[in-house]
């Protein structure tokens, strides 16, 4: 007798793992919002600020967003566009290619909340061409690719299109976040990247970073 309940068991035990199986091929996204990576506290930032080299910037001549390859291909079929969409999103949906079918994007940047991932911008927290004109002109293609896709640190986030190509390659001296409540995070962001990534930083720039940072 109780080795036919063994057998039992185990069948139900194969139904449950199958079944569990099942339904986690049907989940494509995270019922709640996940986020970008947390920037460093207030303190370290402002720490960080203080050991960047403050240099006039550099020069725009040879740079092209080509120079810094993306999106790539991050797992199977997903870019790195995909990635952060379904990160930075709720309730997203995927097609088998990874294309986001439905789902909704908070922008952090202004407050608006979108339905369709084509009114849905990548930004890179500190553009491609501030990079470049920031000591990235002298890396190599791997780095710049590296750089352009990096996951690991706050560079990337899902924010309003429109919004972002306002802000376009301007650093924090000519554009912050139009939402007062975003601005400490977006500055802690972004000195952390230009630190990890050992950028320069102007005058201007280090000035209104530090007019925010000491309000955080």
């Amino acid at each position: 007798m109780s080795g036919v309940s063994g057998v039992y068991a185990r069948r139900i035990a194969v139904l449950t793992a199958t079944a569990g199986i099942t339904l986690a091929g049907l989940v494509t996204a995270p019922s709640a919002q996940a986020a970008m990576p947390t920037p460093v506290s207030a303190a370290t930032a402002r720490t960080y600020l203080s050991s960047l080299t403050v240099a006039a910037e550099g020069s725009s001549s040879g740079y092209s967003r080509d120079k810094f390859p993306h999106w790539i291909t991050q797992s199977g079929a997903c870019d790195t566009r995909e990635v952060v969409l379904k990160r930075d999103g709720t309730n997203v949906v995927q097609s088998s290619t990874c294309a986001a079918t439905s789902g909704s994007w908070y922008s952090e940047y202004d407050g608006a909340t979108w339905t369709a991932s084509s009114d849905v911008d990548i930004d890179h927290m500190v553009p491609l061409a501030e990079a470049w004109r920031s000591g990235a002109s002298s890396w190599t293609t791997a780095q710049r690719q590296a750089y352009a896709n990096d996951l690991t640190r706050p560079q990337l986030i899902a924010v309003t299109d429109n919004v972002n190509q306002s802000k376009g390659d301007k650093d924090p001296a000519k554009w912050l976040p139009s939402r007062a409540a975003y601005k400490c995070t977006y500055v802690r962001a972004w000195v952390e990247v230009k630190h990890y990534y050992k950028l320069t930083v102007d005058s201007a720039e280090k000035t209104a970073l530090d007019g925010v940072l000491n309000g955080c």
